[in-house]
């Protein structure tokens, strides 16, 4: 170890300076690599004491990755130049610094005065911020492309149908027709997740005490993990509720739960916890779009093979797996950030390798009564007289909405736009009982055109059909109550039910007047 030089007493101010400066500084000897001094901010910064810093190896602190770029830059030194580094500190915490060099004689020998900024929060946010640009992106391509398959989801599925239900039991073509829905079923189901990441969907919230939505799952879930893991549940109570849809939120454990049973392929202890917590601003520091503020935690934890970093910074992309060929599809973790997102809830996913993995999901808690579901009123007869204005852009989709309407005994006008639709409701001089239209059209939306209509015809109910979410019917992807809305792709028999209960209805499927 070089003997300590110390500054002389004639340096006082350059003394004063150093040592109680804020900003965390070194001296530094760039022939030995060793620290000559150090202020009381960098060793608060690294944990060292200022006499364990003195005379410390560069070697200690700078990780290899870091020295072998350092030594590369040294080469051409410029006497004042910035350069980032990953450090780690006597914890063995490993933080980005960047540093600020200046060359300057110390004690009559050459030096440096090293100035270093901790931006390891400021990486982190960095990362963050280019994970959510990415998957912002992927989410627009993927609501779009959902979209659009929905529509011919909607006319595979709905002829399907209509052929299906033209065949007898014995018919030797039944068997293709069924294949076609099922293949139609499976088809929709990825592009409902394509809608979930993308955070496109229709939400149907209520407030949830998800206690209780665990506890109503655990029979099945016990089923679902074998008996080779061990199901702990550990359910605080007296637990905030939640607003959230209830059926997206059974999704939600179902694929963490699923994930964590297959990272144990032999066997371990799956743990569910449920928590009240409180997100301070240390936490939203660190987090990019969450508010500080009480929440409510639901957790999945498992005692399984872990996950390294590389891993969890692809997490929730839509597509990727760590699972073999055929396996996984890669949208569990996609979908549950987009269900929670759109939520305006935060995922948050700690990992070690050949430790196990804790998913935590945190929603934001209110103070309302949990909702209380009515008992569910026998289906009636989905047939009717009444006369049905159906507005769709896409040909295929409007002819079969409008042929099932009509094999269900409605009075169908059809139009190709709104403009078209608004001569027929002019020239039409009896009463219209229902406007279907589609969301997003060319030119006039479906929300402006059923506030139009519905000025001139106060008592013509509106039902709602898109392929993904629209902001003119829908705030942050959550459906209001009193919009009657039917997600494509869908069946026949379900536009057929759903007619009639918006028919029926109180007060369903009216439109908000001027404005709203």
């Amino acid at each position: 170890m070089p003997a300590k030089r110390t500054l002389k007493h004639k340096d006082k101010n350059f003394r004063l300076l150093f040592e109680e400066n804020p900003q965390p500084m070194w001296l530094f000897d760039p022939l030995t690599q060793t620290v000559l001094e150090a202020n009381a901010a960098a060793s608060q910064m690294y944990g060292y004491t200022r006499d364990e810093f003195c005379g410390l190896s560069l070697t200690r602190i700078e990780s290899s990755e870091s020295a072998e770029k350092a030594s590369a830059r040294d080469t051409n030194t410029h006497p004042h130049s910035v350069t980032c580094h990953r450090h780690k500190t006597n914890g063995g915490v490993m933080i980005e610094v960047e540093t600020t060099k200046r060359d300057i004689e110390y004690d009559g020998a050459a030096a440096q005065l090293v100035m270093l900024d901790d931006m390891t929060l400021y990486r982190q946010l960095e990362d963050q911020l280019r994970q959510a640009q990415k998957m912002e992106a992927v989410g627009m391509l993927a609501g779009g492309v959902a979209h659009d398959f929905n529509n011919l989801l909607t006319i595979i599925t709905g002829y399907g149908q209509l052929i299906l239900n033209t065949l007898g039991p014995a018919d030797p073509n039944r068997h293709s027709a069924e294949q076609i829905l099922k293949a139609g079923e499976r088809a929709a189901t990825l592009t409902r997740q394509l809608l979930a990441f993308s955070r496109r969907q229709v939400l149907q919230p209520k407030i949830l005490d998800l206690n209780k939505l665990v506890s109503s799952l655990s029979t099945m879930l016990r089923r679902l993990i074998g008996e080779d893991i061990d199901l702990q549940q550990i359910l605080r109570p007296e637990l905030g509720q939640v607003s959230a849809d209830p059926g997206q939120m059974e999704q939600v454990l179902m694929n963490l739960v699923v994930n964590a049973r297959d990272a144990m392929p032999g066997g371990g202890t799956l743990t569910i916890e449920t928590a009240n917590v409180s997100l301070d601003q240390s936490y939203v520091s660190r987090h990019l779009a969450v508010k500080p503020g009480p929440y409510t935690m639901m957790a999945v934890s498992d005692t399984g093979t872990g996950m390294d970093q590389d891993t969890l910074a692809h997490l929730f992309e839509p597509f990727f797996t760590t699972k073999s060929s055929g396996q996984g599809t890669g949208f569990g973790l996609s979908t549950v950030f987009g269900i929670v997102k759109q939520s305006r809830g935060s995922v948050d996913v700690y990992s070690v390798p050949a430790h196990g993995t804790s998913v935590k999901v945190y929603l934001p808690r209110i103070d309302q009564p949990v909702t209380v579901e009515s008992e569910a009123l026998q289906k009636a007869a989905t047939g009717g007289s009444e006369t049905i204005l159906v507005v769709e852009d896409d040909e295929m989709v409007r002819n079969l909405v409008s042929e099932t309407l009509k094999r269900e005994g409605y009075r169908v006008l059809d139009a190709a736009e709104p403009l078209e639709a608004r001569r027929i409701s002019a020239s039409h001089k009896s009463v219209i009982h229902l406007l279907i239209t589609d969301v997003v059209m060319p030119k006039v939306s479906g929300r402006d055109l059923a506030v139009e209509l519905s000025r001139q015809r106060l008592d013509m109910k509106v039902l709602y059909m898109s392929g993904y979410t629209d902001s003119a019917i829908v705030n942050s992807g959550i459906l209001q109550k009193e919009v009657a809305f039917l997600q494509k792709p869908f069946t026949p028999g379900a536009l057929a039910e759903k007619v009639r209960e918006v028919l029926e209805g109180s007060g369903n499927g009216k439109t908000r007047r001027a404005g709203k």
